[in-house]
């Protein structure tokens, strides 16, 4: 069994680390695209949480051995970096305009078009799930699907705003370092991974921690202004025909915004997993409870895992974690339903 599974997470690492890189010229700058798989098969194109990269933000999920053959299989995966937070990139010059969110959603129009692709799914984390979001509201003939992690679809409160203008005083003078990136790592992750007095810190989040010290804090800025002066998607969710799954972690900052989008969308083709104990970055805190969810909508579409010959010891998911509601093809197959589904830890 160890070397089964080591094969595979071995294949894994050298599919998600081998890919190209594309540098795509958009109407509203540059950006850095990376490609792994088959370029025949489906797109499947992700968008990451402010400050993060495909690297930082969905390496756990596509080095989950069940995932990354679900989607590698069926997919070729196109991760979009937002402008400057690829790895080793240079700070953008401050004659650059700030984009809005609309010029970001268009940025991903323009990466369609460079790879002469059609209609795609998406996968987006947070920011990047408003992204996205915004994009199927603009480009609607060009989405197949959404699968977003605690994503945002109203404009910033009030509070969120203050609080996001203070982070990005702090970005423009100082960096993503002390109280910034404390910050980002609260916005990520649930308690119990951050540690505190008694637990260490886990390895995701100093692995985290330590991505973020790469980040230019000019760079973040631009990110973080352009989604602290979004708007609110709630009209727009509406008109929205493609299936949606959603999933929210229950200590997400962001998870009255993934209940709050659930209800505004189609029931028929909406469904929501919220998985215990875990923060928004559930694609890094808990990649395995999204296998299941995953496969049962992307069954919707006619796509299918590959048989294997064992799932991972690592896996702490079964299928008797998730709500029969979830399972049912009604709920995951031709009609979703807006499910509250709840994930347990096997400890």
């Amino acid at each position: 069994m160890g070397d089964s599974s080591g094969s595979v997470s071995i294949d894994v690492e050298r599919i998600f680390f081998g890919g190209k890189e594309h540098r795509v010229r958009t109407r509203h700058g540059p950006l850095s695209v990376s490609v792994y798989g088959d370029e025949d098969k489906p797109a499947l194109i992700t968008y990451p949480d402010v400050a993060l990269n495909h690297m930082s933000c969905f390496q756990g999920l596509f080095f989950c051995p069940e995932a990354a053959s679900l989607l590698l299989h069926n997919f070729c995966v196109y991760h979009i970096t937002p402008q400057g937070h690829e790895l080793g990139a240079a700070p953008i010059s401050s004659d650059m305009p700030v984009p809005s969110v609309n010029d970001l959603a268009d940025q991903v129009a323009d990466v369609l078009d460079f790879f002469s692709l059609g209609a795609v799914m998406c996968l987006g984390v947070t920011a990047g799930a408003y992204v996205l979001t915004l994009f199927a509201t603009k480009y609607r003939e060009r989405v197949l699907g959404l699968m977003l992690v605690s994503p945002l679809c109203k404009a910033p409160s009030w509070s969120e705003w203050l609080y996001n203008k203070v982070l990005l005083n702090l970005l423009y003078y100082y960096g993503t370092r002390g109280l910034v990136k404390e910050s980002l790592l609260q916005r990520y992750f649930s308690m119990e991974v951050r540690g505190n007095g008694q637990d260490p810190e886990s390895e995701i989040v100093q692995a985290c921690r330590s991505l973020l010290d790469e980040r230019q804090g000019a760079n973040v800025w631009r990110f973080l202004q352009a989604i602290n002066r979004r708007h609110d998607l709630t009209e727009s969710l509406m008109k929205l025909q493609c299936r949606t799954l959603i999933f929210v972690g229950e200590n997400s900052q962001f998870h009255a915004d993934a209940i709050h989008m659930t209800t505004k969308l189609d029931r028929r083709y909406c469904a929501l997993v919220e998985v215990q104990a875990c923060g928004s970055l559930v694609t890094e805190e808990q990649p395995h409870a999204m296998l299941i969810p995953m496969e049962y909508f992307l069954m919707g579409y006619g796509l299918y895992r590959p048989p294997q010959q064992e799932t991972s010891p690592r896996s702490t998911l079964s299928p008797f974690c998730i709500s029969p509601e979830l399972l049912s093809p009604e709920s995951m197959g031709v009609k979703l339903k807006p499910i509250k589904t709840r994930i347990s830890l096997n400890v």
